[in-house]
């Protein structure tokens, strides 16, 4: 996974958890909800970036 990635999910991430504590802070569900969604979704990214990553090693130490 590249730096850029990276960093892109976990300010997604970042923002998420700010969405969620503004949501519950406020009494807003929506923003809460929304929060919650846009971790979920840096987490999914996150996950997606690592299983390329174990692909790309093993085809390399396939090919060595």
């Amino acid at each position: 996974m590249g730096l850029k990635d990276k960093a892109e999910n976990k300010v997604e991430d970042l923002k998420g958890q700010g969405k969620e504590s503004a949501g519950k802070a406020t009494g807003n569900e929506q923003l809460e909800a929304e929060g919650k969604a846009d971790q979920g979704s840096a987490k999914v990214k996150d996950a997606g970036e690592k299983v390329k990553d174990a692909a790309h090693d093993l085809k390399d130490g396939l090919t060595k």
